[in-house]
C-alpha cells in the first residue's frame, strides 16, 4: 500500500488509517469477533495506522485493538488519545489536560493495548484550564521515558498548536475533515504545512453518511449516536441528502463508490493528509482500500466542489456541548 510520512520527525504510515471506534460505542450494535477479523483484515491490506482512544467504550476499544493486533505488533502504528475522562460505567467526567492526568492515562493505555509504548499519543480535546505548554511538556516526558513515540492534538485551534510545537515537536494533528466537514481549510490546514505537521482526517465519510447508506433518518438504528447529532436530525436530513445524490453521478462516472470518491478527494489535498475511516466489517475495509486507485482529475475536483461547496452541510457537526471543545 502507498505511505504517507505523518510529520517532520520521521513517522511513515499507510495512506489510509483505520479508526476503531464504532466497534466498541457510539454506533449501532457490537460485535466483537468481526471488528477483529477487520482489524486483521485491514492489516492484511497494508493499512498500519490502527486509530483508537481511551474514552471508547470506555476502555474497551483499546483492549479490543491490543488483543487484535498482538502477534502483529510490528505491523502496525498504534495511535491513542487521552484527555475525555470517563468512568467505568461511561459517565463523562469532562476534560483533563493535567500532567498527573497525562502520565496516568498513558499508563492505563499501555496496560489496556498490552504493549510497552505507544506510537502516537493525542491529546483528544485541548483543556483550557491548563496551559498547553504544561500538557505537552508532560507528554514529551513520556517520550523521554519511551513510553510514547509521537505526540498529536485533536482538533486544536492554529493557535494552540503553533504554542504546542514550540514545546516539543507535534507529528499530527486530528480532526474531522470531509467533503461536508471543511472547517480546517481556515487555519489549520495552512498551520500544519508550514510546521511539517502531518493532517489526520476522522469521520472522513461524513459518519456514514456520505457513503449513500442512509436514505431516511429510520434507516439509523434505535441507539445509535448518530440519532444525536445535528445534521442526521429530521430538519437537516434531507438537505444533506441533497449533496449525496449530487455526488453519486461522479463516483459513477469514475466507477467507484461513493466511499471511494470522498476517501480519494482527502487524498487530492495534501500529501501529508492521512484519512482513518471507520468501519466494523471485513468487507467495507475492503471496499474503502480502493480508493488509492480512484484518481481525481482537475475536472473531478471542479464537479466536486460544485457538488459539495464549502458551508453547504446543514446542521453542526456536534451537539452544542460537543461544539464547546472543538478548536480550542
Amino acid at each position: 500500500m502507498e505511505s504517507r510520512a505523518l510529520g517532520s520527525q520521521g513517522l511513515v504510515v499507510s495512506a489510509l488509517g483505520l479508526g476503531c471506534m464504532g466497534m466498541s460505542e457510539f454506533y449501532s450494535p457490537k460485535d466483537n469477533d468481526e471488528s477483529t477479523r477487520t482489524l486483521r483484515r485491514a492489516i492484511d491490506l497494508g493499512i498500519t495506522l490502527i486509530d483508537t482512544a481511551d474514552m471508547y467504550g470506555p476502555f474497551t476499544n483499546e483492549r479490543l485493538v491490543g488483543a487484535a493486533v498482538h502477534d502483529r505488533r510490528d505491523r502496525v502504528v498504534i495511535a491513542t488519545k487521552f484527555g475525555q475522562k470517563r468512568s467505568e460505567d461511561g459517565k463523562h467526567l469532562g476534560i483533563d489536560g493535567s500532567p498527573e492526568y497525562v502520565r496516568k492515562a498513558c499508563d492505563g493505555s499501555l496496560q489496556r493495548l498490552g504493549v510497552d509504548t505507544i506510537d502516537l499519543y493525542y491529546q483528544h480535546r485541548v483543556d483550557t484550564k491548563v496551559p498547553i505548554e504544561d500538557t505537552v511538556g508532560a507528554m514529551a516526558e513520556l517520550v523521554g521515558a519511551g513510553k510514547v513515540r509521537y505526540l498529536g492534538l485533536s482538533e486544536a485551534s492554529a493557535q494552540t498548536i503553533r504554542r504546542a510545537h514550540a514545546m516539543h515537536p507535534i507529528t499530527a494533528i486530528q480532526s474531522e475533515y470531509s467533503l461536508w466537514t471543511r472547517d480546517p481549510e481556515d487555519e489549520v490546514l495552512a498551520t500544519c504545512a508550514e510546521l511539517g505537521i502531518g493532517f489526520v482526517p476522522y469521520a472522513p465519510l461524513g459518519r456514514g453518511f456520505l457513503t449513500g447508506r442512509f436514505r431516511k433518518t429510520t434507516d439509523i438504528e434505535a441507539g445509535d449516536r448518530r440519532h444525536d447529532h445535528p445534521r442526521f436530525h429530521e430538519e437537516n436530513f434531507n438537505r444533506n441528502l441533497d449533496i449525496v445524490r449530487r455526488l453519486e453521478p461522479i463516483a459513477a462516472a469514475k466507477g467507484c463508490t461513493l466511499a471511494q470518491l470522498a476517501l480519494a478527494w482527502l487524498h487530492s489535498r495534501s500529501g501529508s493528509i492521512v484519512p482513518i475511516f471507520g468501519a466494523k466489517h471485513v468487507q467495507y475495509v475492503e471496499e474503502n482500500v480502493g480508493a488509492l486507485d480512484v484518481h481525481l482529475t482537475d475536472d473531478d475536483l471542479r464537479k466536486l466542489e460544485a457538488a459539495a461547496p464549502k458551508g453547504s452541510t446543514a446542521g453542526l457537526r456536534y451537539p452544542e456541548a460537543g461544539i464547546a471543545t472543538l478548536n480550542r
